[in-house]
């Protein structure tokens, strides 16, 4: 397949008009009999960049599973079966990752899939269980590797690998390069499409502004901050950095206590905590995220205006993962760093302009919305049109106070107007949504 075979699924999809430069040459570089290896940064379009030549090696659906994809966290793995599901029409995808019920799983895997997306832990496990026959699996993806490896998954991946038999093309894709590739990829020849450097102008995007904050607790001074860069009627989606789950917890606690409409997010909450706070961040509910670094790569994040680095980031590596959640596509963005008195900036930190922080900035960081769950999803054959037609018809509500609707397993999502909640949830008690009476819940 070419390029503009793509291009009508994928605008209507996806409404991408074109492909960027780096998704390009990777269609051109699957045309050889060759491994790939992509290195490109967050943000950079990398998902489809190897999506598109996944579809266009594979063999019509027969039955069997053709290719398999790796990735180190369950928030990707879920954002790349996403998208499979979204361009390869006919093809059967299944996600397999922790912190969700394995039973499903199990059900989905009877009927074979074309396309696993998985996490290297769940895949081993369904693999020890025989839930799974890899054997007929030609291509493997092995997306952010670095990552991978870094996150100590090595053992687990090359029990995998020497169950893949089969595989003649391999893609591995890293947001960093790497000098030396462990042994046991066995890869072919590969071809390195290269795009690092060219995506180094993300730097002339941001702006990096030191802020200096007068004590060592640094609260106040980032509540000030958000309202300073705060201008129109609610805040732009900004990102809170922090070193650990517990300063997470403090800061997040803090800021709701001041009237900020805000979210956390870290590794010790649990599947359904952590999906709910990225769609609560992307619908706008909750325009303040503030989190570890593991929010720093592999979440499906749309349009980030603005990163703080709470603390300082412990590795050059961790500061531009930090910074690449905003500027992304050709935007531009912000970064700030909260620096307290005695604290050395780090060697790798370089900045644009100092910010002084007044007292006069008033402004609301109330987001005025509510994100509201049902608890039913797709297991339950519950559908996004399903939710916006109870909303616009049962509820009245204009569907152009109707936030994003994301549907899960098991449970959706949807933003209103939080002046809309009583009726909604008034009319919601007494009504059916596709036949069945529904609890909506608003999320605090």
């Amino acid at each position: 397949m070419r390029e503009k075979e793509f291009l009508p699924v994928l605008s209507s999809k996806l409404g991408i008009a074109e492909l960027n430069p780096m998704q390009r040459r990777m269609l051109d570089a699957s045309s050889e009999k060759r491994d790939i290896i992509l290195l490109s940064p967050t943000g950079s379009g990398k998902t489809l960049a190897f999506i598109l030549p996944v579809l266009k090696m594979l063999n019509p659906p027969s039955g069997r599973v053709q290719c398999v994809v790796i990735a180190p966290s369950r928030e990707l793995v879920i954002q790349i079966a996403g998208v499979f599901n979204t361009v390869a029409a006919g093809y059967k995808v299944t996600a397999l990752y922790g912190g969700h019920k394995v039973e499903d799983e199990v059900n989905s895997l009877r009927v074979t899939p074309d396309i696993i997306v998985a996490t290297p832990g769940r895949l081993l496990d369904h693999l020890n269980r025989r839930n799974v026959d890899l054997l007929p699996v030609r291509i493997l993806v092995l997306d952010e590797f670095d990552k991978t490896l870094e996150l100590g998954f090595e053992d687990e991946l090359k029990k995998i690998l020497g169950r893949l038999k089969n595989v003649s093309r391999n893609i591995l894709t890293s947001a960093t390069s790497a000098d030396v590739l462990p042994e046991f990829l066995r890869l072919n020849n590969p071809i390195e499409v290269n795009f690092l450097e060219k995506n180094r102008r993300l730097r002339h995007r941001l702006r990096v502004s030191k802020v200096e904050v007068p004590g060592r607790d640094k609260l106040e001074s980032l509540l000030q901050l958000l309202k300073t860069i705060t201008s129109g009627p609610r805040p732009e989606k900004s990102i809170v950095f922090v070193n650990h789950r517990e300063s997470a917890e403090r800061v997040a606690e803090f800021l709701k206590g001041r009237g900020v409409s805000c979210v956390l997010y870290h590794g010790a909450l649990d599947q359904r905590q952590r999906e709910q706070a990225v769609v609560r961040f992307n619908n706008g509910s909750d325009p303040v995220l503030v989190a570890t670094d593991l929010a720093a790569r592999g979440l499906d994040i749309e349009s980030v205006r603005n990163v703080i680095h709470y603390h300082q980031a412990l590795s050059p590596e961790a500061y531009t993962h930090r910074n690449g959640r905003t500027a992304r596509v050709e935007e531009e963005g912000d970064v700030y760093v909260l620096v307290g008195p005695d604290e050395d900036v780090r060697e790798f930190t370089d900045f644009d302009r100092e910010l002084h922080l007044g007292s006069e900035a008033e402004a609301s960081l109330a987001s005025g919305l509510t994100t509201v769950a049902i608890n039913a999803g797709r297991k339950e054959k519950l559908s996004k049109g399903d939710i916006l037609g109870f909303l616009t018809k049962e509820c009245g509500i204009p569907g152009s106070d109707i936030g994003r609707i994301d549907v899960f397993d098991h449970y959706s999502l949807f933003a209103v107007p939080t002046s809309l909640l009583p009726e909604l949830l008034a009319v919601a008690r007494s009504a059916r949504v596709k036949g069945s009476r529904r609890l909506f819940t608003p999320l605090e």
